[in-house]
């Protein structure tokens, strides 16, 4: 069984553009964010990387834009890992907004040495926690 994550969200006033909705950019912002908060919440965190060596990194992002969203309005966003490689797994991501979905995203993360800058193995312990 996989862990997800969910964490609230709610569009302030610099999250908008001249259009008047939310930024695409600032989805792409969410959407790593609540990776973050993932990460942390199953205890790794900057300080746990470090100690581990190594650390995720983006290689790829996909998001499709499904709906708008305005200043004040709340979310939910919602992220597992929900495939694994060698080196590097996909994690997908939701926001949701009155029970629809407004976006939806995959990312591709690399498991990349500190020393090296080059992907190694995703560890076996760190691969527990998320499944």
């Amino acid at each position: 069984m996989t862990v997800r994550y969910t964490m609230p969200i709610t569009a302030v006033e610099a999250d908008i553009d001249e259009l008047g909705h939310v930024s695409n950019l600032v989805y792409l912002r969410w959407v790593l964010e609540v990776a973050m908060g993932h990460s942390r919440s199953l205890g790794y965190d900057h300080a746990q990387y470090r100690d581990l060596g190594a650390v995720f990194v983006v290689r790829r992002h996909e998001i499709d834009y499904l709906g708008q969203v305005t200043v004040g309005q709340t979310l939910s966003a919602e992220t597992w890992v929900d495939d694994w490689k060698l080196a590097s797994c996909i994690r997908k991501t939701e926001l949701i907004r009155d029970g629809k979905v407004v976006a939806r995203a995959a990312t591709t993360w690399a498991m990349m040495s500190f020393s090296s800058g080059r992907p190694i193995k995703i560890p076996d312990e760190l691969r527990a926690k998320f499944a």
